[in-house]
C-alpha cells in the first residue's frame, strides 16, 4: 500500500471541507474537536442534562447520546433546550443503530446524527429521506462504520476486514455526493488498533482518489480503562494524527464520560501548533499495518533488557515531529542491526506522559520499523517507564505481556454496571497473560466488536449476561451475580486458566 494522502517525512493536517455541527466547525482550519458520549438513558432528560453539564465543565462541547427509539430521539429536544440555558455552545449528536426511522426523527431534534451504514440497504429510500431532513435543518451526518457490524453485502465480499470498512464508508459517501449533500463526517471504528489504523489509511487513500475531502472522526472502540485504555487509544489515534488524518476524536474509556475529555485534550494538544518541519524524503511502498510483520531480530525489547548496547542502533528523536524524524533516519537506510527508538520527555503528569509516548512510539511499532523502545523521563522510575513501554507494545500488538480487556465505554444501552463489573473481572483475571476478554454492555457493540476477544461477557437483558468463546455463544442470560464465576469456569474448562502466584 502506498502513501497517497500524506508525507512520510513532513507534518501537515489533511485538507478537508468544513462541516458545521451546532456552533462548531469540524474540519477545514478549525482545531481538532474532542467529544464524548453520555451513559445515561436518553429518555431521562434530567439525568442527561446533569451529565452533559459535567462533560461541559470538563471542556466537552460535542456530546453524543444513545438514541434507540423515537421516544429517545424526541427527548433530544428538551435535553438540548435545558443544556443550552447554561452551555449555549454544546452540540448534541444522536447515536442511532438498527432503525432508520429513528434517525429520521433525530434529524428534527439533534445537531448531528450518527448512523451505521450497515442498517441502510436500500437505494432511493430511508437514507435519501434522512439526507433531506438533515439538509432542511442544517444537521450534520456522520457515516459511522463499525468493524463488527458491516452490512451483509459488504461482509460477503470483504469479510470483517479494513477493506470492507473502507468500502462501506465510501459507498455512502458516494451516495451523499450524488445527493449534493456534504455536511458529512465519516468514521471507521474497531477495538483492534491495527485494524483501525489500516482502515483509516485505506479510507484516506480512497477519498483522495475520489476527490473527496470530508472530515474524519477518530476513535478506538472498547479501549477499556485506566492507563491501558488511554495508551491504547493514543497508539491508534496518534498513529493517524501523526500523519495529519483526523478532525475530531473521542478517547473511549470504561469510565465516567467526563473523564474522557482531558485524555482526548492531552492527545490533541500533543499534535497542536506543531511547527512546519521537513526531513530527508524517503520512498516506502510497504505500509500494511493490518498484519504485523515481524522483524528479523525477534520480540521487541525494552532498553533495560538490552545486554550490550553496541549490538543495537539507537535512534533518538529530538524534533517536534518524532515519527517523521524516525522514519527519515530508518526507511531505506540499510541498517544491519536492530533499532531502538529513543525519546526524552519531561512531562510530570503520568497520564499525559503516557499518552504522548504512546502517540509517538506506537505507530513506529505498528509499521514494524523498530525493535525496541527507550523512553526517558526523570519524573518516573524505571519500573514505571517499563510499564508504559510494555503497554504501548501490547497496544501495537507486537509484544503481549498482560491480559487485554476489550471493554466498551458504556452508554444508555448498557444493561448492567459495566465499570464495577470490569473492575471485578480485572481483579480475578489480570494474571492471565495474553488472554483477551471482551466486556460489553449490550448487543450493539457486543458479539461483533469483541470478535477479536478470546472470551466475551455481554449484556443481553437487564442484569443478565451472555458468555462467548470467540464469536460462539456458550451461555445465555446468566444472572449477573453468577456470570463472573461462569466465565472463570469456562476459561478453566478450556485449559487456559492458571492460578495466581
Amino acid at each position: 500500500m502506498k502513501h497517497y494522502c500524506f508525507s512520510l517525512t513532513s507534518y501537515a493536517r489533511r485538507t478537508t471541507r468544513e462541516v458545521r455541527v451546532g456552533h462548531h466547525t469540524i474540519g477545514g482550519s478549525a482545531p481538532i474537536l474532542v467529544q464524548t458520549m453520555t451513559n445515561t438513558t436518553t429518555h431521562d432528560v434530567e439525568a442527561c442534562v446533569k451529565q452533559i453539564d459535567q462533560i461541559a465543565q470538563a471542556g466537552g462541547r460535542l456530546v453524543r447520546l444513545t438514541t434507540r427509539d423515537e421516544r429517545e430521539a424526541l427527548a433530544l429536544g428538551p435535553i438540548g433546550e435545558q443544556v443550552r440555558q447554561k452551555w449555549p455552545d454544546v452540540a448534541l449528536v444522536a447515536d442511532v443503530h438498527f432503525v432508520p426511522a429513528v434517525a429520521a426523527v433525530a434529524a428534527t431534534t439533534a445537531d448531528k446524527v450518527r448512523i451505521n451504514p450497515g442498517n441502510y440497504n436500500d437505494r432511493g429510500g430511508r437514507f435519501e429521506e434522512l439526507v433531506e431532513l438533515c439538509r432542511k435543518r442544517g444537521v450534520a451526518l456522520r457515516i459511522g462504520v463499525n468493524h463488527g457490524s458491516l452490512a451483509k453485502k459488504i461482509f460477503d465480499i470483504y469479510g470483517d476486514t479494513p477493506e470492507g470498512m473502507a468500502a462501506s464508508a465510501m459507498e455512502f459517501l458516494e451516495r451523499c455526493r450524488e445527493l449534493d449533500f456534504h455536511n458529512v463526517v465519516v468514521s471507521l471504528k474497531s477495538s483492534n488498533v491495527r485494524v483501525m489504523v489500516y482502515a483509516y489509511r485505506l479510507l484516506a487513500k480512497a477519498m483522495a482518489e475520489a476527490s473527496m475531502d470530508y472530515p474524519i472522526h477518530l476513535g478506538v472502540t472498547e479501549a477499556g480503562n485506566l492507563i491501558e485504555g488511554r495508551i491504547k487509544s493514543a497508539v491508534g489515534i496518534g498513529a493517524l494524527l501523526a500523519d495529519g488524518i483526523g478532525d475530531t476524536v473521542r478517547v473511549s474509556l470504561t469510565e465516567a464520560p467526563e473523564l474522557e475529555i482531558p485524555a482526548a485534550q492531552q492527545l490533541v494538544a500533543h499534535f497542536a501548533s506543531r511547527p512546519e518541519e521537513h526531513f530527508d524524503e524517503v520512498s516506502w511502498d510497504d505500509f500494511s499495518a493490518y498484519q504485523y510483520t515481524p522483524r528479523p531480530y525477534g520480540t521487541p525489547v525494552l532498553w533495560s533488557e538490552v545486554g550490550n548496547p553496541d549490538d543495537y542502533i539507537v535512534i533518538e528523536a529530538t524534533s517536534a515531529h518524532p515519527v517523521q524524524e524516525w522514519r527519515s533516519k530508518i526507511v531505506g537506510r540499510g541498517h544491519t542491526k536492530p533499532i531502538i527508538l529513543h525519546r526524552r520527555y519531561t512531562t510530570a503528569n503520568k497520564e499525559q506522559f503516557a499518552i504522548e509516548a504512546a502517540a509517538d512510539f506506537g505507530v513506529m511499532m505498528i509499521d514494524s520499523l523498530a525493535d525496541g523502545i527507550r523512553i526517558d523521563n526523570p519524573n518516573f522510575s524505571e519500573e514505571e517507564l517499563n510499564e508504559i513501554a510494555l503497554i504501548i507494545l501490547q497496544a501495537a500488538r507486537v509484544r503481549i505481556s498482560r491480559t487485554e480487556y476489550i471493554a466498551c465505554p458504556s452508554c444508555g444501552r448498557t444493561l448492567y454496571d459495566i465499570e464495577t463489573t470490569l473492575a471485578a473481572i480485572r481483579e480475578r483475571t489480570n494474571h492471565l497473560v495474553g488472554l483477551k476478554i471482551g466486556v460489553m454492555g449490550c448487543i450493539v457493540n457486543g458479539p461483533g466488536e469483541m470478535a477479536d476477544a478470546d472470551y466475551g461477557y455481554v449484556g443481553g437483558l437487564p442484569n443478565r449476561i451472555s458468555l462467548y468463546r470467540g464469536k460462539t455463544l456458550v451461555e445465555r442470560n446468566i444472572p449477573q451475580e453468577e456470570a463472573l464465576d461462569h466465565l472463570i469456569d469456562l476459561i478453566k474448562a478450556d485449559g487456559r486458566w492458571i492460578e495466581k502466584s
